[in-house]
């Protein structure tokens, strides 16, 4: 969802890079999985990082495990709430924990969010960055121990959530850009095709 830079293009180069690399992923039948410690702690810790949240806000949520789709968008969130979607966010340390509620605003994940309260039709969202101790497999001799074991914190100060009310203004231009992306991606695929 990143802007372009100016009025005369409709996609951000970062766009178009993404696009691009889909495009040619799927022209010569690859998939490129991404996957590094980070979303490998990610995965691993996450319902660690639900029963975290959950005990900070005393209610009883499970993973969601339905994938919705619409014309645009695919997406499974992480907490499907009766009035909500919680996107939990696992923190690799204590370094990267954003502890501070300024720190936690990031442009990106305001957009997931987003797309999943279209997906689901809920009027509200959270992101909620959580910090759960690191398994041990995933450090290597010189990680600090210190900023990846924090059991011993209080829960509350281990988790950050930046709450969102559902915009349609945002859900139109998340249609447009994925209407822009879409044509993109068909001139790549027209390209490949007549090269």
């Amino acid at each position: 969802m990143t802007m372009p830079r100016t009025k005369k293009e409709t996609l951000s180069a970062t766009a178009k890079s993404y696009i691009k690399d889909i495009a040619k992923q799927d022209f010569y039948n690859y998939y490129t999985d991404f996957s590094n410690k980070y979303t490998t702690k990610g995965i691993e810790v996450e319902d660690t990082s639900i029963d975290l949240y959950n005990a900070v806000h005393f209610t009883n949520y499970e993973k969601n495990k339905e994938r919705l789709n619409n014309e645009f968008l695919t997406g499974e969130c992480d907490i499907n709430a009766p009035d909500r979607i919680i996107d939990i966010k696992s923190s690799w340390s204590l370094e990267t924990f954003p502890a501070l509620q300024e720190d936690a605003v990031n442009k990106d994940y305001e957009w997931q969010i987003r797309g999943y309260m279209m997906l689901y039709n809920k009027p509200f969202g959270e992101i909620a960055y959580c910090m759960v101790s690191t398994p041990d497999e995933l450090l290597n001799d010189w990680d600090n121990n210190d900023i990846h074991n924090v059991d011993h914190i209080e829960p509350s100060h281990r988790i950050t959530v930046v709450h969102f009310t559902r915009e349609l203004c945002k859900e139109i231009l998340i249609e447009q850009q994925c209407k822009y992306a879409i044509e993109y991606y068909k001139e790549c695929i027209n390209q490949l095709n007549n090269k």
